[in-house]
């Protein structure tokens, strides 16, 4: 039986790049679990069960344009594009400007190549959804990493303004700003006591977030449940964006 649900997948196919590990693997797994057809985009080759794979580096514009190429060949529509890719590389290092524009060119830049390869697919298929995975660091300021929050205010951004000009064609773009989740990029700062604390009481609900927790969102906006959304960023942070005064969740138990 067909799934008449406004949250069904079934019968879309979606583009997942950085499908292989954290938040990307778990959104993936997601949408194939809301019946969309789903291909994963990553340098390893690596994505999860039922999850077609295609290796891409996403450095090299030729290399996503294929990629795309590749996802036209096997399916007769596309209508989901998922942004999950992204690198984090911390300042204070010798080679400091190279690995701002690293990371600028990785979180930003490559997301709107692959978003540029993908749009005239998703305006063939009558339009879709885009959906960028940006971060708390697009509204906050947060210290040592002035490349990763640069390119996650800059994908805020470049999320509005594409919304404004997809709107004709009828393809919505929408961003989720997760908090932190543990994923291998917060790995050492979710294992330090001290950090792991820190990051813990910033937060409402009085913990870190897991990539799971970002499946509903992302399907959510994926799909025709949010028909009427578009260049919004929806932060999935535990609270910690909206946080004021401290609560009781921030007392030692």
């Amino acid at each position: 039986m067909t799934d008449l649900s406004p949250f069904s997948l079934a019968g879309k196919t979606a583009l997942v790049a950085g499908a292989s590990r954290g938040i990307g693997k778990a959104i993936a797994a997601g949408l194939a679990s809301a019946g969309a057809t789903v291909f994963g985009l990553s340098r390893s080759g690596i994505a999860p069960q039922g999850v077609s794979t295609i290796v891409c580096d996403l450095a090299d514009d030729a290399a996503i344009q294929r990629a795309l190429d590749e996802v036209a060949k096997a399916s007769a529509r596309f209508d989901i594009l998922v942004n999950a890719a992204g690198i984090s590389l911390p300042a204070g290092k010798a080679d400091e400007l190279h690995r701002f524009r690293t990371t600028i060119a990785t979180d930003l830049t490559a997301v709107y190549a692959t978003i540029l390869a993908a749009y005239p697919l998703l305006k063939q298929a009558g339009g879709g959804s885009i959906v960028n995975i940006t971060s708390i660091n697009s509204v906050r300021g947060f210290p040592g990493n002035p490349g990763y929050v640069a390119a996650k205010a800059g994908l805020a951004g470049l999320t509005r303004a594409l919304a404004a000009d997809y709107a004709r064609d009828g393809i919505r773009v929408n961003a989720l700003a997760p908090g932190y989740v543990v994923t291998d990029m917060t790995a050492a700062s979710h294992a330090n006591p001290a950090m792991h604390e820190d990051r813990r009481r910033h937060t409402m609900l009085g913990r870190w977030g897991q990539p799971d927790d970002l499946v509903g969102a992302a399907i959510f906006l994926a799909s025709s449940a949010s028909a009427y959304i578009t260049g919004q960023e929806l932060f999935v942070d535990g609270g910690w964006t909206a946080k004021g005064l401290a609560t009781a969740r921030d007392r030692p138990s």
